[in-house]
C-alpha cells in the first residue's frame, strides 16, 4: 500500500515537472528567445520524482524467491519431473524430429 502511494506521488510529480517544463519553454518562446536552460527547481522536481518512484517500486515488489535447482525441486512432485531433456521434447513438438516410436527400443531395434 505504501509503495503504491509513493508511485502515484512520483507520477504526479513527473507530470507536474513536465507541465512546468512546457510552460517555461512556451514562456521563453513568447519572449522570442527559445534557447535557454530549465530552471533548477524543475530539474530538482524531476529528480526527486525519480527517486520517489524508485523507492516506491522497491517497496512494492514482493520478497525475492530462491532460484536454485534444489528449491525448485522441493516445490515439485516426483511425478511432475521428466528425466528427458526439455529441448528434445521441444524439437519433437516443433516437428523437427520424428516422434518416438513406442515399438522400438532406445537403441532403435525392434523388440
Amino acid at each position: 500500500m505504501f509503495g503504491d502511494v509513493l508511485i502515484i506521488l512520483a507520477c504526479v510529480a513527473v507530470l507536474h515537472a513536465a507541465y512546468s517544463t512546457y510552460e517555461h519553454l512556451s514562456h521563453l518562446k513568447a519572449l522570442g528567445r527559445p534557447e535557454g536552460s530549465l530552471p533548477a527547481d524543475i530539474i530538482a522536481e524531476a529528480l526527486v520524482a525519480l527517486v520517489i518512484g524508485i523507492i516506491g517500486a522497491t517497496v512494492r515488489t514482493p520478497e525475492l524467491r530462491e532460484i536454485t535447482w534444489r528449491s525448485e525441486m522441493k516445490r515439485r512432485a516426483k511425478e511432475e519431473s521428466d528425466p528427458r531433456l526439455s529441448f528434445r521434447l521441444f524439437a519433437q513438438r516443433a516437428g523437427l524430429l520424428p516422434a518416438a516410436d513406442p515399438s522400438t527400443t532406445s537403441v532403435g531395434e525392434k523388440s
